[in-house]
């Protein structure tokens, strides 16, 4: 079973500085029938305006994840990452996946320092199978060429393939397709999948998508990308 969101569907809010669009319901935005897809609860593409940010504010019982695909975006939080002399600058830019487990509380700000590039990115959130828990931080750089026509895994709750772990029965792929590059993901009985096109154009089981856009597959064995035009593209393999 197939189900097609259409980008120009999503929520948006224009705060001047910051530009969002909301994949689920999401602070002013609410659709009861778009409250999350299995543990997926929320995907925001953001743009932050240069010399602007999220001021410090707080978290519980979350993965969070950030995925930037222009500019940089600064993090600082109350664990010590992004602090002068930390080991962790908690700097992210293209390629970077960060991973915050916010579990028992954390705090924490998010900054586009640049004076003259917006920052574009996506946020996140995926809902734990762990409450409580100590929260935690971590980031890995994804390189292009891992990405390229195929699937990268790059979040998982094993940590499988040197992925960063996340506190969830969720799996979290990118990749990059042009031309007659084309990928598959087999579903295991019981999952599902749910697919956002972040740019470019894609085929995913038939179904032609353009930047924004998400698929959402039940009942589905495997998922077949193909088509791709200047594609980069997040699926998400996802307990049901």
């Amino acid at each position: 079973m197939l189900q097609m969101i259409k980008s120009a569907d999503r929520g948006y809010a224009d705060h001047g500085w910051l530009k969002s669009f909301h994949s689920f319901s999401f602070a002013d935005y609410y659709d009861p029938a778009r409250m999350g897809f299995g543990a997926l609860r929320v995907i925001n593409e953001d743009k932050i305006a240069p010399g602007t940010g999220f001021g410090t504010h707080g978290h519980r019982d979350m993965e969070i994840i950030s995925y930037v695909l222009s500019g940089e975006l600064a993090h600082k939080d109350s664990m010590g990452n992004g602090e002068k002399g930390a080991a962790n600058s908690g700097v992210i830019r293209p390629g970077d996946v960060q991973r915050m487990s916010a579990g028992t509380g954390v705090m924490h700000s998010e900054f586009n320092h640049a004076k003259d590039q917006t920052t574009h990115f996506l946020q996140i959130w995926i809902q734990p199978d762990v409450r409580g828990i100590a929260p935690s931080y971590e980031q890995k750089h994804f390189d292009t060429a891992s990405k390229r026509g195929q699937l990268r895994l790059l979040a998982a709750n094993d940590g499988a393939g040197g992925a960063v772990t996340i506190h969830a029965d969720a799996r979290l792929y990118a990749g990059l397709f042009d031309g007659d590059e084309a990928a598959e993901l087999d579903l295991a009985p019981g999952r599902m999948a749910y697919v956002h096109l972040v740019r470019g154009v894609l085929t995913a089981n038939g179904q032609d998508l353009t930047a924004g856009d998400a698929l959402q597959l039940r009942e589905t064995s495997r998922l077949a990308l193909t088509a791709g035009q200047d594609a980069e593209v997040l699926v998400f393999d996802l307990a049901a």
